[in-house]
């Protein structure tokens, strides 16, 4: 007979987490991190979208936001871009909310498929076909399953729920969704083969073009961070007090990003960084470190990774000096 669990008991189980260090010290620490990174000059704009190609190199910025919603900025943080594939983890949230974890595991996988964001032959090799929502076959099928019967629920309940994670009214980039749609052959592929094996939740032109509108979102590092506290959070944006998504979702959300945040490049991050996190193409990157805050970085150049160079070295450095990377420890003292 199964042993009663905590929670079957009646009492809270507890929970990993800390606390950031004192206000002044992280405002110390962003501002330095920043001054140290913004002369950096690696790394190459991608081409193919005209809004985030003309992008100018030399914007940086960072923000902290902590779980009792303190904001911590500098530089180029309030600057919109196109939050692109750091979408994901979010849409997953809230297909976690509607369905439960259990059903969103079942329909969507949560293994790190080891093959690039982009890949076919993942589909191919996998009896779960989709894999995890971090790459784009799984993320078109999680866009694909959001509650709706139509294109417009769907969008309307994606868009209310990526705006309440940031705390405020997201706006699409309507040139870098038009000029998305003009080059998404393979996500219409993927989806299709996805169809084929009946692991597509909506007609799959329509939910690629739901995808490509979703990755269209315009977005500041300040809003990728308050998105990643709410993650930190238990599910509740810090800045505004409203429940997102509830606090088990929040856990099983950050175990994909852990896994399969940054591809197949995820195990070099954690190994670096020691935090779940996503990237984008426009240069953007959230991490989350629970009980603690959310962290953003903007910077447009990337490196053969797919990453932002300045992100991720100022991620880096912040992970540390702040505490956050979740396997970093120290030996047990009673002083």
């Amino acid at each position: 007979m199964d042993q009663p669990t905590v929670t079957d008991r009646g009492e809270t189980p507890p929970v990993s987490t800390g606390r950031l260090p004192e206000d002044a010290t992280v405002d110390r620490l962003v501002h330095a991190v920043h001054e140290e990174h913004r002369s950096v000059g690696e790394g190459e704009i991608p081409a193919g979208i005209p809004a985030i190609e003309e992008a100018d190199p030399d914007l940086f910025g960072i923000a902290v936001v902590g779980t009792a919603g303190r904001v911590f900025c500098v530089g180029d943080a309030e600057h919109a871009f196109s939050i692109q594939s750091v979408s994901k983890p979010f849409t997953f949230a809230l297909v976690c909310q509607a369905l439960g974890h259990e059903e969103a595991r079942e329909r969507l996988g949560v293994n790190n498929t080891g093959q690039p964001f982009d890949s076919v032959m993942a589909v191919e090799l996998n009896d779960h076909r989709t894999m995890n929502p971090m790459v784009n076959a799984g993320a078109i099928a999680t866009t694909s399953h959001l509650p709706g019967s139509t294109a417009e629920d769907k969008w309307q309940h994606l868009h209310e729920g990526l705006s309440a994670f940031a705390g405020r009214d997201l706006e699409v980039d309507e040139a870098v969704y038009e000029a998305e749609v003009r080059s998404n052959q393979r996500n219409r592929g993927i989806a299709h083969l996805l169809e084929a094996y009946d692991h597509l939740g909506f007609e799959p032109d329509a939910a690629v073009d739901l995808y490509t509108r979703q990755c269209a979102l315009l977005v500041t590092a300040v809003d990728l961070a308050v998105m990643g506290a709410t993650l930190a959070n238990g599910g509740v944006n810090p800045r505004t007090g409203d429940r997102v998504i509830d606090p088990a979702h929040c856990q099983h959300v950050l175990a994909v990003l852990a896994t399969s945040g940054l591809y197949e490049r995820s195990g070099d991050w954690l190994y670096e960084v020691g935090l779940p996190g996503k990237s984008g193409v426009s240069g953007g990157i959230v991490t989350a470190s629970p009980g603690k805050a959310g962290l953003a970085t903007y910077s447009p150049p990337l490196d053969p990774a797919g990453n932002s160079v300045r992100g991720r070295l100022a991620t880096t450095e912040l992970a540390e000096s702040l505490g956050l990377n979740l396997f970093a420890s120290r030996p047990f003292s009673d002083d």
